[in-house]
Parts: structure tokens; C-alpha cells; sequence
């Protein structure tokens, strides 16, 4: 049996009404609805926020979808000029998430593009007020510093920042051949301060066995009898060397026996 015209306008709009007025968000996704401009506070609709299945009124309910998972932002390289005046290129990463969906819609058009507008703006300002050393040195303490004020100021846009990490620090090439020749010295000072501790310690040792010498004159010809066995083990050339007068008349004029 054909349908009457009736029937199949009313299938139309049920289908209409169907396609336009049912959404289905995934598990990491959550709706802003708008009813005739307004928005409709969480709980307000069939389905809630999210996730699952939302049913809206066509032509009277907009919704927005916004995405609740963390987003990992390139800051692209900032030329910043440090406290002692060196121009450096830095770049650096962002971690941040939607945790309130409703201000992220509503407090700011466009929440990826004003987090990393404010991410760029204090990257500058922040390491503008440091030093080249700090910012080569203390790098952890420059990132939770960036963390901590990009957070506050997109928490009004509910937003959480949850890390922020400089990558790279690109210095002019001057500056690397001035570091470079300072590494250097530094390890030829270091080199000299071992050397000249190993001099100390060396002549510390070399004056203990002078005074052990000294008390005990019996050690200097024993150390003698030892180098003429030292030299002995030496086959390829002659040495002539003077024998020492104490050493000849401790066996030419022995000791009498009391």
C-alpha cells in the first residue's frame, strides 16, 4: 500500500530530527549546548554533557564539542634577549587540558590559539628577566616558573597547564666560541690545581723520608745497595759510580767486641 503524503512528510521530519538532533561524544569529549543563544547549565538535557549519546531540538540547540585530553603545544622559537645582553632563540613545549568545558567556551574564542599566544608572550617575559648562565644551568627551576604563570593566567579560561618544558636554546656563534674558550680554561685550571696539589702531597712524602733519613742513617745504605741492584738489571752500558767512604769502613774497621 502506497504512503500518503502525510506519512511520509511525518517520516521525514522524524529522520530530520534524528540526524540533526541526536550526537553521540566519545569518552574523552564533552558538549556545550546553547538553547536559542543560552547556555544550558550541565545536566539540563537529555544526556547531559557527555560522553554518550546527547539528543538536542534541531534548530533550537547548537553544541560544541570540546576535547577533555591533554594537548601537547610547539612554542615556536622566541628571540629573547637575557639580562646580560645576549640575543638567544628558545623554543619550548606545553602540556594543558580542559577541565572545565563551559569556560573554555565561553570565556575566550579560541582557547588553542590564546594559550599559545600567552604561552609565547611569557616565555619571553620570563627569560628575558634571567641571566644566559640560569638559563642554561637552571633549566627545571625556568620550567616550573613557566608552569606555574601560564597556569594562573588561562585558569580563568578552564584550563589546567600541566607541564611546560624548554627544548632548545640556540646561541649566536661568537657567544659559543666565547663558552667554549671558557670551558677550555676552566679545565686547564682545574689540570693546574691537581697537578700543583700532586707537587704538594709529593714533596709532603719526599720530606717525611728525608727526616726518616736523617734519624736513621742506616736507611740511606740500604737505599744505595738497592739502586746498585737496579742498575745492575742494566746490561747495554757501564756506570761508574764513587762507593760511598761509609759504606767501605763499616767493613774494613768492624766494630771490637767489648
Amino acid at each position: 500500500m502506497s504512503l500518503t503524503f502525510p506519512v511520509v512528510v511525518a517520516l521525514f521530519l522524524v529522520f530530520f530530527i534524528l540526524v540533526n538532533g541526536i550526537r553521540i561524544l566519545k569518552e574523552y569529549e564533552r558538549a556545550v549546548v546553547f538553547r536559542l543563544g543560552r547556555v544550558l547549565p550541565k545536566g539540563a538535557f537529555y544526556g547531559g554533557n557527555g560522553p554518550g549519546l546527547i539528543i538536542l531540538i534541531p534548530f533550537i540547540d547548537k553544541m560544541e564539542r570540546v576535547s577533555l585530553r591533554t594537548v601537547t603545544m610547539d612554542v615556536p622559537a622566541q628571540d629573547i634577549i637575557t639580562r646580560d645582553n645576549v640575543t638567544v632563540k628558545v623554543n619550548a613545549v606545553l602540556y594543558f587540558r580542559v577541565v572545565e568545558e563551559q569556560k573554555a567556551v565561553l570565556n575566550v574564542e579560541n582557547f588553542l590559539y590564546a594559550t599559545s599566544m600567552i604561552s609565547q608572550t611569557t616565555l619571553r617575559s620570563v627569560l628575558g628577566q634571567s641571566q644566559l648562565d640560569d638559563l642554561l644551568a637552571k633549566r627545571e627551576e625556568i620550567n616550573v616558573e613557566l608552569q606555574r604563570i601560564i597556569d594562573q593566567q588561562t585558569e580563568p579560561w578552564g584550563i589546567k597547564v600541566s607541564a611546560v618544558e624548554v627544548k632548545n636554546v640556540d646561541l649566536p656563534q661568537e657567544m659559543l666560541r666565547a663558552i667554549a674558550k671558557q670551558a677550555e680554561a676552566e679545565r686547564e685550571r682545574r689540570a693546574k690545581v691537581i697537578h700543583a696539589q700532586g707537587e704538594f702531597e709529593a714533596s709532603q712524602k719526599l720530606a717525611d723520608a728525608a727526616g726518616i733519613i736523617a734519624t736513621e742513617p742506616a736507611t740511606l745504605q740500604l737505599r744505595f745497595l738497592q739502586t746498585l741492584t737496579e742498575i745492575a738489571t742494566e746490561n747495554s752500558s757501564t756506570i761508574v759510580f764513587p762507593v760511598p767512604i761509609d759504606l767501605i769502613s763499616s767493613f774494613s774497621n768492624p766494630k771490637k767486641k767489648e
